[in-house]
């Protein structure tokens, strides 16, 4: 029996999750929010600075377990904004240190792909749709591979940036999917693919010119922003699909919330025989539990670290990690 706590500080969210054999016991997140503006990471930091004793002791008590239950503590080594993967990783140091147990140090990306697992999905491509973070993931010849990804600016970090054009706080997309429903006019918008590759920033461009000249409402610009930015993400999934030749498409990351991209997913998916797989909604935003998760996947294969000898990875990529517990 596998206890593991895992600790989650990328970006906007400090979040604690409890995994045992598999089971998702606890999973607390307080996340930094503004009114307007987008994400200040120092301030991002000093929020998780403030909340980790609370949500530390609210993970214990979702999960009905003592402090001294966990067999490891895992977290988010990166990729991330420094400053707020140093809270986490000084947390984590503190924990373990006072329970005398191991440090499992776990990708943030590829811990939103293995919570995958919890949908069913066995060998998928992975969408991944985050703030900092866009990119086609599937596992081959012993690590997970990056097919496609964007090529300037994350999904979720262009969208929170128009918002915040349109005087909109952060996280801006929320707020955006409710304007999208109330659009009507669809707006030609530049479509950026190169092969599995996207690309956001002409468009951003783009739309701040037609904001700003006043001649169209904020809620057709986002409705027509997702429409396009997701059909672009639909059609490069498709292709590492053909290219991969494997059968199931798992969406994962705090974009993926939308419903809108989620039901264009699932028609691409149905049309080319393939299934479809997405956890829940506090499975993908940035959350504990999925750290927690792999790390204990990754301590069972024998992965753990004295507190001693980690470090954040604020550019670790997908690609650069040895994935020795699928060996």
């Amino acid at each position: 029996m596998t206890t593991i706590l895992g600790i989650e500080s990328t970006a906007h969210t400090f979040g604690i999750g409890i995994v045992k054999n598999g089971k998702v016991l606890a999973n607390v997140r307080s996340a930094y929010t503004t009114d307007k503006g987008g994400i200040i990471p120092m301030d991002s930091a000093r929020h998780h600075e403030q909340k980790k004793y609370e949500v530390y002791e609210e993970a214990l008590k979702q999960a009905g377990v003592k402090e001294g239950a966990a067999d490891a503590i895992a977290f988010s080594q990166g990729p991330g904004l420094a400053p707020c993967l140093l809270v986490g990783m000084k947390f984590t140091k503190e924990i373990a240190e006072k329970l005398d147990v191991p440090i499992v140090p776990v990708n943030h990306c590829i811990a939103h792909l293995e919570i995958g697992k919890i949908t069913g999905a066995k060998d998928p491509v992975m969408l991944y749709a985050s703030g900092a973070n866009t990119q086609i993931i599937a596992y081959a010849s012993g690590k997970y591979r990056i097919f496609g990804e964007t090529l300037d600016i994350g999904v979720g970090n262009f969208i929170d940036t128009f918002a915040r054009y349109a005087g909109i706080g952060f996280p801006g997309g929320p707020k955006m999917q409710e304007m999208a429903v109330k659009g009507k006019n669809f707006v030609e918008l530049p479509y950026k693919v190169k092969g599995m590759d996207v690309a956001f920033s002409g468009m951003l461009t783009n739309l701040r010119q037609k904001l700003e000249s006043g001649k169209y409402s904020v809620e057709d610009l986002a409705y027509s922003l997702q429409e396009v930015v997701f059909s672009m993400l639909v059609e490069t999934s498709e292709r590492a699909l053909a290219h991969t030749g494997k059968k199931e498409l798992l969406l994962g990351g705090g974009v993926g919330c939308n419903t809108r991209l989620q039901e264009m997913c699932r028609i691409m998916c149905k049309e080319r025989e393939a299934k479809f797989f997405v956890p829940s909604n506090d499975l993908l935003m940035d959350n504990g539990a999925m750290i927690a998760f792999l790390g204990e996947i990754m301590f069972k294969a024998g992965i753990k670290e004295k507190p001693g000898k980690i470090d954040i990875k604020p550019r670790q990529r997908t690609d650069e990690v040895e994935v020795s517990w699928k060996n």
